[in-house]
């Protein structure tokens, strides 16, 4: 008989049938009456070789006799048998052939066998092939269904029955609409019509799959389905296989979930950003509604000591369900979670909570009854609350509900919810350690720059800082604007090595050490000399103590000094590797006056020479560091014609003229540290100095007295009069004394307060001491300091000036600002 090739993957056709087999007829007494010719060609013998002989004579070998003899007896037992036996070729070798044996009654009552003969192999593979068919309808895990070609349902196996919830009786002839929920089956029956008209197949295709007795609940199921034909090529329909992939389905969209959120959660450090993020990345995949809440310390970039009952901060909430966020509470309240609710419970015990039906949880409570009420009303109806912690750390919880989606959270959710916040808890922290850092750095940068500039009678000024680094906020740039003695004021700009907090430390000591040398009141090439010296101090302090130059910070700045004086218009500068000042007149012209270069600060052991000029009233001087000018996509030289362009524009306000400059040579991320002071002169009119040159002789003192009660007066300042004649007599006799015999010169000066400065020829220091009760002299300049508001000592070339400053009386502050004689001017309120 023809059988496919074997490994042809082709199914055989039945063995048994008419066309294939061979046929044989054995009567009662076991002699063969019937003998076709394909039993011929499968043993060899011939009819006229058979018929009429007894089948146990020549065609069964001894040896299997009684293997035959127990199937006869079975097929007399049981009217029929089928199996393999070994029969005798005409050759005389053994052939395995399959056997089915029926009993034919004839006329008379005579009974004969029929026996219907394949070749043992045939037979083999077809009975795999059945059972193979019949375990796909029986006892297959996947399910397996046969549609007509209209996908009228012929037959399903039982996983199929199992998975529709029905019985396979009552499947036969239903269509697919029949058990599956509605919106699932048109996907379906599409893509089987494409199979039939196509006869392309359709290969493991995934969709939802959900049955009209539980819609309830989510299934998908992967889609392999064949069209189905007979020999001749007539389509008669096409078979579907079925498997469910639920719990694979939903492993693979929790890693994806996963995956999305390690990218979409933490991609910067602000922590209302990162919240929000988390929010965002939990709806609509994983919850209808969601709301993450941070204890009221961690919020603001703090760490908690075991704290699990403290206010909390709603950071982000979002929802699919527009009114849910009528019901929630909105960004940026503070509460407190009633200890009744689950969020309370997941804060104090800090382990995850699962409530899947909300309505039969006896702990269930929604803040307040009016709150349980509406979010009852909104259809939610699951809740899952889990901890934020991150290090060891409580940050916070996270909340998510379902409303819109009818399945409830399961255990795989609130595991999928775990490793969800686990991940997001780390951002958060992350954020949180920013929050705190920045907040550092921020505390830092108030600390070391001058959050108001002193108000002082000689220039208006404006500024700008802008560092580098905007994740610290600081740098190593620096400006300040100092009072000084004589109502004279320092500007001074400077620019550390580096960038972030170790050069705004620098900045800070640096900034300090200005500070107490400008109130010493020393000349700007003095004052860049002991900065030079403070710069290599700090170099050494930064060597390893093993000389390695790991950890070795470099520890370098450039510097400008200015000094300015609004009685004499003169201004004295200094710089240390520092770029010159930009000094505009009343009209618009810009210069960069060639002040001597001096060396950066730290190289040591190199003079700094000190400049002077004269500056009309309302000269403007700007003073910058190297990163406005250097900036990113143009040159030094080119910086400073841009800066020029800008500042020749007359007309405009200090901070309007900030605000140029930096939108003219700054772009939105410099990549330098910048700070820029702009400095516009002023000018004491001459009715509020007077000044005289004393001879050295005992009747100083006197006229001193006269010619400050004069002026006072004069000024309307008698209520202070007393005090400046005593201060005045005080410091001319000290200068009559010990000045070397030199005239001495007095000046008074009404600014905002009252200064009084007497100048002589003598290097030597006055000091401050307690005198003893016998001692007869010692106490004028213990008077001096306890009736002084300040007091100081300040050299020049010449010699040295005592200085004095006190307030002015309420009643002559209030005439000078209504006469206008005292010219006040302010910095910009805001800090830098």
């Amino acid at each position: 008989m023809d059988a496919p090739a074997p490994g042809s993957g082709e199914v055989p056709e039945d063995p048994f049938a008419l066309h294939n087999s061979a046929s044989a007829v054995v009567d009662d007494h076991g002699t063969v009456v019937g003998w076709s010719e394909r039993a011929q060609e499968h043993l060899g013998y011939p009819p006229q070789e058979v018929l009429g002989r007894p089948a146990l004579g020549f065609l069964i070998d001894s040896r299997d006799r009684e293997a035959v003899l127990d199937a006869v007896a079975t097929c007399e037992r049981e009217r029929g048998w089928s199996g393999i036996l070994p029969v005798l070729h005409r050759s005389g070798r053994r052939v395995e052939l399959g056997f089915r044996a029926r009993a034919v009654i004839r006329a008379g009552s005579a009974r004969e066998w029929l026996l219907v003969v394949a070749p043992a192999q045939e037979m083999l593979r077809w009975e795999t092939d059945r059972s193979v068919l019949d375990g796909l309808f029986r006892r297959s895990p996947i399910g397996l269904a046969v549609h007509a070609p209209d996908l009228g349902i012929l037959r399903v196996n039982r996983a199929l029955a199992r998975f529709a919830q029905l019985p396979t009786a009552q499947m036969r002839g239903r269509r697919i609409g029949d058990f599956l929920y509605g919106p699932d089956v048109e996907p379906i029956e599409t893509r089987l019509r494409r199979v039939l008209d196509t006869g392309a197949p359709l290969i493991f295709t995934e969709q939802p799959c959900r049955t009209r007795s539980d819609p309830g609940r989510e299934r998908w199921v992967s889609v392999s389905a064949f069209r189905i034909e007979d020999p001749s090529g007539e389509i008669l329909g096409v078979t579907q296989l079925v498997e469910d992939v639920t719990d694979r389905y939903r492993a693979r969209r929790r890693l994806a979930l996963l995956n999305r959120a390690g990218a979409r959660i933490g991609t910067t450090l602000d922590l209302g950003r990162t919240t929000r993020e988390l929010a965002d990345a939990a709806v609509p995949d994983l919850a209808d509604a969601v709301s993450v809440d941070l204890l009221e310390a961690v919020a603001g970039g703090e760490e908690t000591a075991g704290e699990t009952s403290g206010p909390v901060r709603r950071m982000a909430v979002h929802s699919v369900v527009a009114e849910a966020l009528q019901v929630m509470y909105s960004a940026g309240d503070v509460f407190h979670f009633d200890p009744r609710t689950p969020q309370a419970r997941c804060l104090a015990e800090q382990q995850p909570i699962l409530e899947p039906v909300l309505r039969s949880s006896p702990g269930w409570y929604f803040q307040d009854p009016e709150r349980t009420r509406r979010a009852f009303d909104l259809g939610a109806h699951s809740l899952i609350v889990v901890p934020l912690t991150a290090r060891g750390l409580l940050l916070g919880i996270l909340s998510l509900w379902r409303a819109e989606r009818p399945e409830p959270f399961e255990e795989d959710d609130l595991t999928l919810a775990e490793e969800f916040a686990a991940r997001a808890a780390l951002c958060i922290d992350n954020a949180r350690r920013y929050t705190q850092q920045h907040q550092a750095a921020l505390t830092l940068q108030r600390s070391l720059l001058p959050r108001e500039l002193p108000a002082n009678s000689a220039v208006e000024v404006a500024h700008r800082y802008l560092p580098a680094d905007p994740a610290t906020g600081v740098g190593g740039d620096w400006f300040d604007v100092i009072p000084l003695s004589g109502a004279r004021v320092a500007l001074v700009v400077g620019d550390v090595v580096g960038h972030g907090l170790h050069a705004a430390a620098t900045m800070g000591r640096l900034r300090t050490a200005v500070h107490t040398l400008a109130g010493l009141d020393y000349a700007p090439d003095e004052v860049l000399s002991h900065l030079d010296d403070l710069v290599n101090r700090l170099a050494d302090e930064q060597e390893p103590a093993d000389g390695s130059s790991q950890g070795r910070q470099i520890v370098g700045a450039t510097c400008l000094y200015a000094v300015y004086d609004p009685t004499s218009r003169r201004c004295t500068l200094a710089r240390a590797g520092h770029l010159p000042p930009a000094v505009v007149t009343s009209d618009g012209t810009v210069s960069l006056p060639d002040l001597p270069q001096g060396p950066p600060l730290g190289l040591g052991g190199l003079p700094f020479e000190s400049a002077e000029m004269e500056l009309p009233e309302g000269s403007l001087l700007a003073l910058y560091t190297n990163g406005l000018v250097e900036a990113r996509g143009h040159d030094l030289d080119e910086g400073l014609e841009r800066l020029r362009e800008v500042l020749s524009r007359p007309g405009r306000s200090l901070e309007e003229t900030c605000t140029a400059v930096q939108n003219a040579l700054l772009p939105e991320h410099p990549r330098d540290d910048v700070a820029l002071l702009l400095a516009r002169t002023r000018v004491l009119a001459p009715e509020q100095v007077a000044s005289w040159e004393l001879p050295a002789e005992p009747t100083a003192a006197a006229r001193a007295r006269h010619l400050t009660q004069a002026t006072l007066s004069r000024w309307g300042l008698e209520e202070a009069a007393f005090t400046a004649e005593l201060v005045v007599s005080e410091l001319v006799t000290n200068a009559y004394r010990y000045g070397g015999g030199t005239p001495v010169t007095l000046r008074i000066i009404r600014d905002r307060g009252l200064i009084c400065e007497v100048s002589d020829s003598s290097n030597t220091a006055p000091h401050l001491r307690r005198a003893r009760t016998t001692d007869e002299g010692g106490r004028g300049l213990f008077l001096v300091a306890q009736l002084t508001e300040r007091w100081g000592t300040r050299y020049t070339r010449d010699g040295k000036t005592v200085w004095t400053e006190f307030p002015l009386p309420v009643a002559a502050q209030r005439h000078s600002a209504a006469t206008g004689d005292v010219a006040i001017t302010r910095g910009p309120a805001d800090s830098p």
